[in-house]
């Protein structure tokens, strides 16, 4: 089935409430920046073979340095 973009915008009720999330995590990188120290996450990731073809999360989309950007209008 294909839906245009006003066909689904008229499916969904006007009480629907959108909400999205990211974490640090996700988005930040800058692993060893003002004073950030490895989260959980970090620690795991660093083991060999914790992540498919051992691709590195820490420098995510590097949101930490890109911020400005990310949120200019």
């Amino acid at each position: 089935m294909n839906f245009s973009a006003k066909d689904l915008a008229a499916m969904i009720p006007p009480s629907f409430t959108l909400g999205v999330a990211t974490s640090a995590f996700q988005i930040e990188g800058a692993l060893d920046e003002d004073g950030r120290g490895p989260s959980g996450w970090d620690v795991f990731a660093a083991k060999p073979g914790a992540i498919v073809d051992d691709h590195s999360p820490v420098v995510a989309c590097d949101h930490y340095h890109r911020m400005p950007q990310d949120v200019a209008s």
